[in-house]
């Protein structure tokens, strides 16, 4: 995996590709060692994503997880679970929307296998809303998740200024302590692994809608999005390895991706040089401009990542076949890792930050 792709090889150098050998019994990690990783195209960028995963988790690797598109509304709140659980994933960047779809399961709050070919008319007559081929109820679904997100937010304090990561643990203690099935939410086993979970855009999702309420009623959350910055460039300033497996692009794969021009380019240091490790599942393709921060090669020349030629993968393919399947290569591959638990480390982190960029004298006069 250490080679670098931009170097030219000699066809012997390669290895021979062989008729794919299927005997019927083959688990997820044979499928990837001895099929995928036999193969090409996409397919090899698969492997190649889940040997690339394997090797920062024995390598001390502060890995984040960015979450885009709608991962929750079809499941996936399950592998990331256990991704967490195992020590896997340290802290989480993720549109507000796959937070508030994580929330209907722990309280059995209907979600349900629909058909994208039907008359969205006939759906919102019925009350329903439609996630592609995954079906919501209005009533028992999204309204009953609102009081939910409601309810926590009483315990959140008020009067000063809270992180995201802060608003989502609430959030979460809440949803452990009083939903029937909490095993069913990411943000319950992020609350009770210490893993901070962040969102780049609160506004944009109904759980930032339902703040609108307390706000107009002059009992209003402050959300700072700054903090969010600072807490995350202090957790990347002080691991010995970054790296991320980015689901999708968006603004929660950008928001990583940025800690590190925010310390080299903001405050003038130079001592991480770029992240590490970089996995990204997308179906997007780099020459229409939506890449969400372009490709791994674009990243380095702003000085994202620190090698544009190894340690990283880019699938072009649907994340919800490529993420369960990495997912689960690393989990039946990896033994289980400490947890970091950075969310009881974030003060001293972001002190230590704050210690460095008061005395340095590169941003003397600068405000």
């Amino acid at each position: 995996m250490a080679k670098k792709r931009g170097k030219v090889c000699l066809a012997h150098e390669g290895r021979m590709v062989e008729p794919l050998q299927l005997k019927g019994r083959e688990t997820v990690r044979a499928m990837v060692d001895e099929v995928f990783a036999a193969s090409g195209f996409n397919g090899r960028r698969l492997a190649e994503a889940c040997h690339l995963y394997s090797r920062m988790l024995t390598e001390n690797t502060t890995v984040a997880l960015t979450l885009a598109g709608a991962m929750t509304p079809i499941g996936m709140s399950g592998p990331i679970i256990s991704l967490i659980e195992k020590g896997f994933v340290d802290f989480i960047i993720s549109t507000g929307a796959n937070l508030y779809h994580d929330l209907h399961r722990p309280f059995g709050f209907p979600v349900t296998q629909g058909d994208f070919y039907v008359d969205d008319n006939v759906l919102a007559d019925q009350g329903l809303v439609r996630v592609y081929d995954t079906f919501l109820e209005t009533e028992r679904t999204l309204l009953a998740t609102d009081k939910v997100v409601r309810d926590a937010c009483k315990n959140v304090k008020r009067g000063e200024p809270v992180s995201t990561a802060e608003f989502h643990r609430e959030i979460g203690v809440e949803v452990a302590r009083k939903a029937p099935h909490p095993e069913k939410s990411f943000l319950v086993a992020a609350a009770l692994n210490d893993v901070p979970v962040y969102c780049s855009a609160p506004g944009d999702s109904s759980i930032g809608m339902n703040l609108i309420i307390s706000y107009l009623q002059g009992a209003a959350i402050q959300i700072d999005p700054i903090r969010d910055i600072i807490e995350t460039t202090a957790i990347v300033r002080a691991s010995e390895k970054n790296g991320a497996v980015e689901v999708g692009g968006g603004h929660p794969k950008n928001f990583y991706m940025q800690t590190q021009p925010t310390l080299s380019q903001i405050l003038r240091d130079q001592a991480k040089g770029g992240h590490d490790y970089f996995i990204q599942l997308t179906t997007d393709a780099p020459h229409w401009g939506g890449l969400s921060g372009a490709t791994p090669q674009e990243a380095r020349s702003w000085g994202k990542i620190k090698d544009a030629t190894i340690n990283n993968v880019v699938v072009y393919s649907c994340a919800s076949i490529t993420f369960p399947l990495l997912a689960q290569y690393v989990l039946t591959t990896n033994k289980p890792r400490k947890p970091k638990r950075l969310m009881q480390r974030i003060a001293e982190l972001v002190a230590d930050l704050t210690t460095r960029v008061r005395h340095s004298k590169r941003l003397e006069g600068m405000k």
